[in-house]
């Protein structure tokens, strides 16, 4: 997108385009291009449109129906923060006394809306002319540029004595679109990142779900956030904002759920029992197996994989869990017989701590029974193993990931 198409597309005449192409999501991009042209839109200001209307209806999983009245970039809307996860977290700033922020890196301004619909006032910086444009007129849109203040500049450069908070998502992308994974590579750079808490206390960081735990600013809150058992980020809540070492924060539909601890325990060892525990990935990302394992009374098949078992059947948010049929053999040969012995044909397989390439392994099987099941390709004890499972999650149990 173009300063110019933003320009145009927020324009009345852009404004009847929006509403015209978004009537055309039946037809191919050819043909609604000449429809909208044949309204006298003009050929670019007619592909803008088409864009913005297929960027909101992907965004309405984001942003449910706010993306109707948005404007998006492809990597924005890719970046942006799920309005959920948006809302929680400006919820909790504004729980903390907050009531200025300033938002470094806004993108397309999701963190942005849910810190003033939260009741902060707000400060929107984005490097990039045409992502602060896009941000100032999605603010405008949802009737909140009264308590926003868009600017297009650097973040290194902007003043923050006049907020009592800082949020900064820094950007993970290259220009190329690929992902950065090296911290040290992002934009604002990591040593500026992490020298906000010391110019402004109160300050959060989004990060990479991958983040090294080592690399979060010293005393920070480690928080990993999931969605419908998709982790999605990290987050380090630096000074006061600081409530615990490690939290895990999963978003079940309407409902959310978190775990909390010290992010440094290992739970104990032992036999197999007669359930196998998953974790949601935040959980496992915030180092809190032991946390949980401990709320199910389990324990590990293996110190070193994430995988809880128990005796007695527990329901619990924070991971999807399974009843555990048999232990079968683990070579190929012995696998296949024991799996057609029981007439599966269709087998989901799970893995933690095994070298097995699934797709593999499940055209090696060659299975053709009527029956489904599960398996969990794993390590017991520091052996491979192989556990037949059956899905065994209630009202209470984590059965939406």
């Amino acid at each position: 997108m173009r300063l110019e198409d933003v320009q145009a597309l927020t324009s009345a005449d852009g404004q009847d385009a929006l509403a015209a192409a978004a009537t055309l999501a039946a037809s191919s991009p050819l043909v609604a291009a000449e429809k909208l042209r044949a309204q006298g839109f003009s050929p670019a200001l007619a592909a803008a449109a088409l864009t913005q209307a297929e960027l909101r209806r992907r965004a309405v999983a984001k942003f449910g129906p706010d993306a109707q009245l948005m404007l998006f970039t492809r990597a924005g809307l890719e970046q942006a923060t799920r309005a959920p996860v948006a809302r929680r977290r400006a919820e909790r700033l504004a729980a903390a006394g907050a009531r200025r922020v300033a938002d470094l890196g806004c993108g397309v301004g999701a963190d942005t809306i849910a810190f003033a619909r939260a009741g902060l006032r707000v400060l929107a910086v984005d490097a990039d002319p045409v992502t602060s444009a896009v941000t100032a007129a999605n603010v405008k849109s949802l009737e909140l540029d009264d308590v926003v203040l868009v600017e297009a500049r650097d973040a290194t450069e902007t003043p923050l004595v006049a907020v009592e908070a800082v949020f900064c998502d820094p950007a993970r992308r290259t220009s190329g679109g690929r992902r950065v994974f090296d911290p040290r590579a992002y934009s604002p750079p990591w040593d500026f990142v992490t020298a906000l808490p010391a110019r402004v206390s109160n300050t959060v960081l989004k990060l990479a779900p991958g983040i090294d735990h080592a690399l979060l600013p010293k005393g920070a809150e480690g928080e990993w956030v999931s969605v419908d058992g998709d982790v999605v980020e990290a987050a380090a809540w630096c000074g006061p904002l600081a409530e615990v070492p490690r939290r895990a924060t999963l978003h079940r539909g309407d409902q959310i759920h978190e775990l909390t601890g010290g992010g440094d325990r290992q739970a104990p060892v032992g036999p197999v029992g007669a359930y196998l525990y998953d974790p949601d990935g935040a959980v496992v990302r915030s180092h809190l197996v032991a946390e949980l394992a401990e709320q199910l009374d389990g324990h590990l098949l293996d110190e070193s994989i994430a995988y809880v078992t128990t005796g007695s059947d527990v329901p619990t948010p924070f991971a999807r869990k399974y009843e555990i049929i048999d232990r079968l053999p683990i070579a190929l040969k012995k696998l296949r017989a024991a799996l057609r012995e029981r007439g599966v044909g269709a087998l989901q397989i799970l893995k933690r701590g095994s070298a097995h390439d699934v797709d593999e392994l499940r055209r090696q099987l060659r299975l053709e029974g009527g029956a489904s099941a599960f398996l969990a390709l794993t390590r017991i004890a520091g052996e491979p193993a192989a556990l037949l499972l059956r899905p065994a999650d209630g009202p209470g149990g984590a059965a939406g990931r």
